[in-house]
């Protein structure tokens, strides 16, 4: 049994071969929403309730802007009505020796969001880019 809780500062996403070093992923999570429901000759004066559809939060993910990177920009560019590129992503939570101990698998996802970083001329800060992800589900695994 472990001693300490996981540290949440050491993870990696990838997708399609590739991996990111992000400084922020946020929305790993699901609802289920409650179906309400009542007969008409039921007893009770309430509803009852039954679980209904699941749904996924979006994902943010922040990094570092890099010149000569257009990766983010490029993906939401495949966006055009009702046809875009879906991807699988798999985000980690690794140990000190760089080994996943936690992974959520991100299923069909797609870019619906890309904002550069804000500009301000006094600031001593790094350069963030953001990319809001929609998708269709997520699973999550051990070692």
């Amino acid at each position: 049994m472990e001693t300490y809780p996981l540290p949440k500062f050491h993870f990696l996403v990838e997708w399609g071969g590739s991996k990111y070093g992000f400084s922020e992923v946020t929305g790993l999570d699901f609802q289920v929403e409650p179906i309400e429901f009542r007969h008409g000759n039921s007893r009770e004066f309430h509803k009852i309730k039954m679980p209904g559809m699941q749904k996924y939060s979006n994902l943010t993910l922040k990094r570092g802007t890099f010149a000569d990177n257009f990766d983010f920009y490029n993906w939401v560019n495949t966006v055009s009505m009702t046809k875009v590129e879906r991807r699988d992503l798999t985000i980690s939570l690794l140990n000190e020796e760089g080994n996943p101990l936690m992974s959520w698998k991100i299923k069909n996802a797609f870019p619906i969001k890309w904002q550069p970083s804000d500009m301000k001329s006094d600031g001593n800060e790094v350069a963030i880019e953001t990319l809001e992800i929609a998708h269709e589900g997520m699973t999550v695994a051990g070692k």
